[in-house]
């Protein structure tokens, strides 16, 4: 039995569509199943059972001795969210229960931190463990993935396989009901396909053109690839960055979309709103040498032909 937090969400969904491609159907499905327009992410899939979050914890106490795996993918992920009270519960203190449950009863456990770990990226986005505790994240959402990390690496309890991944910025199919937090590139399709053009934030930052801010940005298959490698290979416990170690600029991105969609590319651009304006990233790219080092080999998709493919679900 195979336990996924999040699973309603956006990468939870892609990784149950993963499981269930390679053959792996005993899956307990964990979120806030009050949302009636995510039932789209899950309902044709195969699984055995779905758990409220606001039981999980008793639930897992209750039912250990079936559970072979949790991937904690759940998480309050809004970035324009300031209230680090609603972040210390949903990510922070509901994380550390999963852990203290996992530690005793000896269940590995994979979660999800981020990128936004990393703040302005003025240390780098080395995931070497040394660095953690230096981080200054800009915003509460990379407070309470950054404190969970750093109180994971002080635990003399831990599961006998856990591993942190810092994802970085994620697209793909799935995350239709992300409203704003969505991936640029499905706020482009929908903007694109409405108006015929597409507005970008401009650079505030003067080392940076409008446009040519940077992400590392990853698609979602890529992502659950490795979930799944690191549920097959239980070794090296530690937090990882996931991305694909290749930067590129929102114009990049936006041209391609512009291609898949096979209409000529009209760009504009607007200023970044102020409330996240002070806390915006113009730089990722995930060092992903120790993703490597431990035996991970697979190619991560070029963003045109993850684009490419994105794009044809969102026309569908």
């Amino acid at each position: 039995m195979i336990v996924i937090t999040g699973a309603a969400g956006f990468i939870g969904s892609n990784l149950i569509e993963k499981l269930n491609s390679e053959g792996y159907f005993d899956l307990v499905l964990v979120d806030d199943f009050s949302r009636p327009e995510k039932k789209i992410n899950y309902q044709t899939k195969k699984y055995n059972l779905l758990v409220e979050r606001e039981i999980f914890h008793n639930w897992l106490i209750e039912n250990q001795k079936m559970v072979q795996f949790v991937f904690h993918i759940g998480a309050r992920t809004d970035t324009a969210e300031f209230d680090q009270k609603i972040f210390d519960k949903l990510n922070l203190n509901y994380s550390k229960k999963i852990w203290e449950i996992c530690a005793e009863f000896g269940i590995p456990m994979v979660y999800a931190s981020s990128a936004a770990t990393y703040g302005d990226g003025s240390l780098g986005y080395s995931d070497n463990h040394e660095l953690i505790d230096r981080l200054q994240p800009l915003n509460p959402y990379g407070v309470s993935k950054n404190d969970f990390d750093k109180w994971a690496l002080k635990q003399e309890k831990a599961p006998y396989f856990w591993a942190g991944l810092k994802f970085f910025n994620v697209y793909g199919p799935g995350e239709y009901h992300k409203g704003r937090m969505a991936s640029v590139v499905f706020h482009a399709f929908n903007q694109i396909k409405q108006t015929g053009e597409m507005k970008l934030f401009r650079s505030h930052n003067p080392d940076f053109k409008d446009g040519e801010q940077l992400r590392d940005f990853i698609y979602v298959k890529d992502l659950t690839d490795v979930l799944f490698f690191l549920m097959q290979n239980r070794k090296h416990s530690g937090i990882y960055n996931l991305g694909t170690g290749k930067a590129r600029s929102f114009l990049d991105l936006v041209k391609n979309t512009f291609a898949a969609m096979k209409i000529d590319a009209n760009i504009s651009f607007v200023d970044t709103p102020e409330d996240i304006r002070d806390k915006y990233q113009y730089y990722t790219q995930a060092d992903m040498q120790k993703l490597i080092s431990i035996g991970y080999s697979k190619p991560f998709t070029s963003l045109e032909d993850g684009i490419k493919e994105y794009v044809k679900v969102l026309l569908a």
